[in-house]
């Protein structure tokens, strides 16, 4: 399978570049010929402004809230909303972003990870994250998101916030109290809500991520399903202490990711998240496989793989899926055991075989993966999204299928069954890339999300 190659060679890239952002596209593929950081420190009026918009003194930090919402606080505590701002690769990969603009783009990943730092005057040319106060350092905290009075635009850090208006939920009918104003809004059930941080478009106009444009185009927009159905599921209780009981969301915000961090999720809560991260995974992507019974000895084997993702609301994958790795892992051995066939297995670095593999770089060339990849203006992969001009997409839409075929030589093949084992495997970021920072890839979870057998008779 030749032509896979392609998607092989420009996998697991996610390096880019910056200028200056707005155009909102709705392609997989853009370009840009901007390739040139500027020195000019980048601003935007609502979410990076050239003047501080508050104090981040105006916020209250989310140990004041929990008092009276505990569990919504204790569900906060461990997602990966709050583990925005000190996830290691997060700031490793910031840091890399600020010696390439010498501090001139420093606000722009900040721009969502700490909407409340960034417009609060914190996020400045050469800032360190040892630095920054404590409220900051919560990253996506409860008045981030519960200060948000409206929606200006549904990509980087597109939310109206003031830290002067009531507190915001999508609860209609809220219970006054003594220590807070509360409000309804219109905007928090919304899937735009989410999409206002979750797309991003860089500062050179290229499209990083999109779920919530996938999520547009979806059934599950069509059917009035949003983000939160899946990702804050809702149960019955009380949305605080002494509340009456009502349909409350989940603060966890269950997505792929796991923490690095040893201790981030309390020793109690490392199998719940991973069972929580299985769940979620389940059911999400199937595998057909189809292949004749039998083969003459010396013939090609055509081996004919459909992959359908059976998600309804986004793409597999979907976020940013330059750091994703999606793939078909292919593996057919003779009755003796021998492999006769491989495409999808690793190197000893746990590396797909591609362009980013250190020991075995192209040595795969029937290689298929359904992430994006990002390319720079000298043709090269790369993992920094500032420094790409094209990114490319092999994503498969909302309840789509991708269909591809190998070709299995069979001269080496021992007569009697030949055994074909079909692999969809997933993981949320490429060991490669942490290496590249300087952390251990060792602790990355692969998922099996669908699987597919044949036997096949060589004669």
């Amino acid at each position: 399978m030749r032509t896979a190659l392609l998607w092989t060679l420009l996998l697991a890239a996610c390096d880019g570049k910056e200028d200056d952002s707005a155009p909102d596209t709705d392609t997989d593929t853009d370009t840009d010929d901007t390739s040139t950081p500027s020195s000019d420190e980048v601003t935007d009026p609502l979410s990076m402004p050239a003047e501080p918009a508050w104090s981040v003194d105006d916020f209250n930090p989310a140990a004041e809230c929990a008092t009276c919402h505990p569990t919504h606080y204790e569900q906060w505590s461990i997602s990966n909303h709050a583990y925005s701002m000190v996830d290691p690769l997060f700031q490793a990969l910031v840091g890399v972003r600020q010696a390439d603009f010498d501090g001139a783009s420093d606000r722009f990943c900040l721009q969502c990870h700490t909407s409340i730092g960034t417009r609060g005057g914190e996020i400045v040319p050469g800032f360190s994250f040892d630095e920054l106060s404590p409220i900051v350092m919560e990253g996506i905290t409860c008045e981030s998101c519960h200060k948000v009075t409206g929606i200006a635009r549904d990509y980087n850090s597109g939310h109206e916030i003031d830290p002067a208006a009531p507190v915001q939920g999508p609860i209609a009918d809220p219970v006054d109290n003594s220590y807070h104003a509360s409000a309804a809004s219109t905007v928090h059930d919304s899937s735009e809500f989410c999409g206002a941080c979750h797309d991003v478009i860089e500062v050179s106009g290229l499209d990083l991520e999109r779920p919530y444009r996938e999520w547009l185009e979806s059934p599950a927009a069509d059917e009035g399903r949003n983000c939160q159905s899946c990702h804050m599921p809702t149960t019955t209780g009380p949305a605080a202490e002494g509340g009456p009981d009502r349909e409350v969301h989940d603060h966890r915000f269950v997505g792929v990711d796991t923490p690095a961090i040893p201790g981030f999720l309390p020793e109690d809560e490392v199998a719940a998240h991973a069972a929580r991260v299985e769940a979620l995974l389940t059911d999400i992507a199937a595998v057909d496989l189809q292949v004749a019974s039998m083969v003459p000895q010396g013939e090609e084997l055509d081996l004919v793989v459909t992959v359908s993702n059976l998600i309804d609301g986004h793409n597999l994958p979907t976020g940013s899926t330059f750091i994703r790795e999606l793939w078909l892992e292919v593996v057919a051995t003779d009755t003796d055991g021998n492999v006769v066939f491989e495409t999808g297995t690793l190197d000893a670095n746990g590396d797909l075989r591609h362009y980013w593999s250190e020991l075995e770089p192209y040595s795969d060339y029937d290689l298929v993966t359904f992430g994006s990849g990002l390319i720079d203006q000298d043709g090269e992969p790369t993992l920094f999204p500032w420094r790409a001009t094209e990114h490319w997409s092999a994503a498969i839409p909302p309840m789509y299928d991708r269909t591809v075929t190998y070709f299995i030589p069979t001269a080496e093949a021992a007569p009697g069954p030949l055994d074909v084992q079909v692999r969809l495997r997933f993981r949320p970021m490429a060991p490669h890339l942490l290496r590249l920072v300087g952390m251990d890839p060792e602790a990355i979870v692969t998922y099996d999300l669908a699987e597919a057998t044949a036997e096949v008779e060589v004669q």
